[in-house]
């Protein structure tokens, strides 16, 4: 299942997704990395859930932030675009996610899943992974945890900004602050 990532070149992949405007498109990791952008990739493990819509939404919310700090979030699971257009068509008050600033895709071949080593076989669904690719392609953070739990969003502009630093950050470091 899970190996490390971190330092290795990601796996390049092209899923189809439901994009922003609620059109069905593809993304593409190159085309991101030929634009000069972070790409904060995460998998959840399915739509219609009690948990995922926790934290999509809050990336969502947060979308903004990421795009000043030049970086494209993608969203992930193995459910089908179709299914994918159902959650956002779903307001939240209803367990929907509503409108979204960033392509959810999906991976319903589960090719990408296994490849970031999240995939849970027996289940055909995905753990909660987070995975931060520079420009160039070479995933720079890794975090892969229960399904259970939700991700918190200032913890990863944190570490986004972190990486974009170049220099070494000492533990509990903010933006701002200097490097070591």
């Amino acid at each position: 299942m899970a190996e490390c990532l971190v330092n290795k070149q990601a796996p390049l992949f092209e899923l189809n997704a439901v994009m922003p405007d609620k059109t069905f498109g593809k993304v593409a990791l190159e085309d991101i990395m030929n634009e000069g952008k972070w790409t904060v990739l995460f998998f959840y493990p399915m739509d219609f859930t009690f948990v995922c819509p926790t934290e999509i939404t809050a990336l969502s919310d947060r979308y903004d932030e990421f795009e000043e700090l030049n970086a494209v979030v993608i969203g992930v699971s193995t459910d089908s675009i179709y299914t994918h257009l159902a959650w956002i068509n779903t307001e939240r008050t209803k367990n929907g996610i509503g409108q979204l600033n960033y392509p959810l895709a999906s991976d319903h071949n589960h090719v990408v899943s296994r490849k970031f080593g999240v995939l849970i076989e027996e289940e055909g669904i995905a753990l909660r992974g987070l995975f931060i690719i520079s420009p160039d392609g070479e995933i720079q953070y890794q975090v892969i945890h229960h399904n259970n739990i939700g991700r918190d969003v200032d913890e990863v502009l944190r570490v986004l900004q972190a990486l974009q630093t170049g220099g070494l950050c000492p533990a509990n470091w903010r933006p701002g602050q200097s490097t070591l």
